[in-house]
């Protein structure tokens, strides 16, 4: 196939397909499904070979969110019966940090439900994080606590925090849709605020709520323009009790391709499969290594995730080798980019205006739209709703049971 051939030669010179190319992946039938999964796996292990990067969820605190985010169990007015706790104690994160670092994770995330941190928050956050170094030699961590005020970032980045999540979620044109509470450019203002305080930025998205293909392109388009060291692509878990209980829009095939389209991308760019893997791969997650190359070990923030076993057994099973903590995730070229700074924050812009400022070096750039083979229109079967595998957390942090690691 001409597409599949010229987004495996524009991902190994690091270029930006064209929009065209990606909705193009994203149309593809099923018959081409494993060409597609072939082609970007090339990709995938032109710069990361067969490793497979562990990262570790640690909810610090959980419900009683003030945002009204439609697709999130903890937002306000969630009637999803999920476990609701206050913070964490330092000790007690970093206790449940230890499972994952014990499991094989070499990142631990902390997150926190609300709307931003307190200047308080983040004092408490610092001394977790403190822990969670101490007892865990060679982790990275990554805080995840919602939209940051000035000077926030560099606290953070100060008290050892490696990296900074904040998702885009969804296109700018569909963000109001999802959220009211806050907006898109006060996301884009958080991933910028952590990227200029020298931390690796992390922003990803949730498919599956019901947009278009263009509402996917769209913001995995952004993203690139951000230039994240990590993008998770979270599938939307349907929880009862939120709004969003009804959208069952995915199929195994239809994760699969939106995989393929992030790392045509973001070829270089850590791509991790998030939250609901189990619940819309199911037994096709094997085939997603062959996209991404980092997972979530264990459970998640509010729902349970397949026991961290069958995740590494999986990973061996699938001929993919675990990341271990000597070994650097990202590609040597960008590794050395972010030693000299943020990206786009200093360059007011993405990837194609590295070169022009004199930054570290280009990531490529978009080339011309060529002409994208056209076909009938894919017949997608409607996706099972698979209430079964939808799974609240009740063991692990905030709980008196062991954690799933």
């Amino acid at each position: 196939m001409d597409l599949l051939n010229t987004l495996v030669d524009k991902g190994l010179r690091r270029e930006l397909p064209t929009r065209g190319e990606a909705l193009a992946v994203l149309a593809t039938s099923d018959d081409d499904l494993l060409d597609v999964v072939a082609a970007a796996g090339k990709v995938r292990r032109q710069w990361f070979g067969r490793r497979v990067k562990l990262n570790y969820l640690v909810n610090l605190k959980s419900g009683l969110c003030p945002e009204d985010c439609s697709y999130c169990s903890q937002r306000l007015g969630s009637k999803a019966e999920i476990l609701k706790y206050t913070w964490l104690k330092p000790d007690e994160a970093s206790q449940a940090a230890a499972a994952g670092v014990a499991g094989g994770a070499k990142r631990v995330c902390l997150v926190a439900s609300g709307r931003g941190p307190t200047d308080r928050d983040v004092d408490r956050v610092a001394r977790t994080i403190a822990a969670v170094k101490e007892q865990n030699e060679g982790v990275e961590v990554c805080a995840c606590l919602g939209l940051l005020s000035d000077g926030q970032a560099e606290r953070l980045r100060g008290a050892g925090a490696d990296a900074y999540n904040h998702n885009l979620n969804t296109s700018e044109a569909t963000y109001a849709d999802i959220t009211r509470t806050h907006t898109y450019a006060d996301r884009v203002d958080t991933v910028r605020k952590a990227h200029a305080a020298g931390l690796s930025a992390c922003s990803g998205l949730i498919a599956g709520m019901g947009e278009s293909d263009e509402d996917l392109v769209d913001v995995v388009f952004s993203l690139r323009e951000l230039d994240p060291d990590s993008v998770p692509v979270n599938f939307l878990i349907p929880f009862d009790g939120t709004p969003l209980a009804k959208e069952w829009n995915l199929t195994p095939q239809r994760c699969l391709r939106i995989l393929a389209m992030v790392r045509f991308v973001c070829p270089d760019v850590e791509v991790r499969i998030a939250g609901g893997r189990e619940v819309h791969l199911r037994s096709m997650q094997p085939l997603a290594l062959h996209l991404a190359n980092s997972i979530f070990l264990g459970d998640y923030l509010t729902s349970e995730g397949q026991a961290g076993k069958a995740d590494l057994d999986m990973i061996a099973d699938a001929g993919f080798e675990v990341e271990g903590t000597e070994q650097a995730t990202l590609p040597r070229h960008r590794a050395d980019a972010a030693g000299c700074g943020s990206h786009a924050a200093r360059t007011g812009g993405g990837c194609g205006s590295h070169e022009e400022s004199g930054g570290c070096g280009p990531c490529g750039s978009a080339g011309s739209e060529p002409a994208v083979a056209s076909g009938p229109p894919v017949e997608t079967a409607p996706a099972e709703a698979r209430t079964d595998l939808v799974s609240v957390r009740r063991r692990g942090a905030g709980t008196d049971l062991a954690p799933n690691a």
